[in-house]
């Protein structure tokens, strides 16, 4: 499918398909567009899968909205990522079909719905149990037999399926865990954001021969992801 020509593949119960599909098609033009997303298969991912499904039902009026929607109570919370950087990140992954990926910090499984249109097989990793039942339930409602979430530590990644081609991290860190890395395939690509507030940037990480380096590559602002951030220095 072409992006530009990018249509609902999905119908959301009690709502009318044209209410979504509007919103998903202005996300698209206004928002991702706007922000140099041009992949085509990024573009259809994201015309596809119906958003509103992802956040609680109080928001789904306000699903394309292109600000984080928050997944949890309390500090630091989970929260589910704008919809331009998220597709910004997602392009700088690159996914081809061949790909398995690993998403870390899935959340509500909207990344990795929009993954699975992309690559052979997706699992998502979450240590919130509220949220592995909750995506599982709606990955399996929209039939997608390539997505799997499981519950783990987010630090340790999920060596289970291990090696993956493709890793994204859903949320800013401050340091990338070396038992993260470690699961790339030879050749793979990690993206992730490190850093806080206006300061952090999108880092793209390959692996080659099996040294994996780093580049950063542009701005992005994102919720931090719980469990990665810098241990205390102490100063004499």
């Amino acid at each position: 499918m072409n992006g530009s020509d990018a249509n609902v593949g999905f119908q959301t119960k009690g709502e009318t398909m044209s209410q979504y599909s509007i919103a998903r098609r202005t996300m698209l033009d206004n928002q991702i567009r706007t922000t140099d997303v041009t992949d085509a298969a990024v573009l259809a991912s994201f015309g596809d899968v119906p958003r509103e499904l992802f956040v609680a039902p109080h928001l789904q009026s306000l699903a394309y909205t292109d600000v984080e929607h928050r997944l949890t109570d309390g500090a630091p919370g989970r929260w589910l990522m704008a919809p331009s950087p998220l597709a910004k990140l997602i392009q700088l992954l690159a996914p081809v079909p061949s790909d398995k990926v690993l998403v870390v910090g899935s959340g509500s499984g909207y990344s990795v719905a929009i993954l699975a249109a992309l690559a052979t097989s997706v699992v998502g990793l979450e240590a919130d149990p509220a949220l592995v039942a909750s995506s599982t339930a709606t990955l399996a409602g929209l039939g997608l037999s390539n997505a799997t979430v499981v519950e783990g530590v987010l630090a340790n990644g999920y060596a289970g399926a291990a090696p993956y081609q493709a890793i994204l991290v859903e949320g800013a860190i401050d340091v990338l865990p070396e038992a993260i890395t470690d699961q790339l395939a030879e050749g793979g690509r990690l993206v992730v954001v490190e850093g806080r507030g206006a300061s952090a940037t999108a880092k793209l990480y390959v692996k080659t021969s099996g040294l994996v380096t780093g580049r950063t590559v542009f701005n992005c602002s994102a919720k931090p992801l719980p469990g990665f951030e810098r241990a205390a220095e102490f100063v004499f």
